[in-house]
């Protein structure tokens, strides 16, 4: 069997590639082109806290997969980060050109890595004591 990659998938990775870099190239250019903050989601100046046992849960209520729907893992199964531990940003040992998700409110702000959203793909954390979901 040889290593060799057809064409087409070569093509295809240079494209997905291409989306990458110039994804991350809009998201980062008012960075780059002097705003020093990067960008990132504003909290609304109104937010009414929800009671979590008001919400409705498809779990708990037994509701189907819709017709057709691969499910590969079972719900829940991919557990979200209830309590996440931060640091200073000058203390961050993260290598250069990380991503991450930035949350800001009026008096803080908090960066969440891609690498570890990766893996758990939710964190369940507040700002300024208002709830937020950070999803990946």
């Amino acid at each position: 069997m040889s290593d060799c990659v057809p064409l087409d998938m070569t093509r295809r990775r240079k494209v997905a590639v291409g989306v990458v870099i110039l994804s991350v190239s809009l998201l980062l250019a008012p960075w780059l082109v002097g705003d020093a903050r990067l960008p990132s989601l504003r909290l609304p100046a109104r937010v009414t806290p929800v009671n979590v046992s008001d919400v409705y849960n498809p779990v708990a209520a037994g509701e189907e997969t819709p017709p057709g729907f691969r499910q590969l893992l079972t719900r829940d199964r991919i557990h979200p980060i209830y309590d996440p531990v931060f640091t200073s940003a000058d203390d961050v040992d993260w290598p250069d050109g990380s991503l991450v998700i930035g949350v800001a409110g009026d008096n803080a702000t908090k960066a969440y890595p891609v690498t570890v959203l990766n893996q758990r793909e939710m964190v369940i954390d507040e700002i300024e004591g208002l709830p937020i979901l950070v999803s990946w």
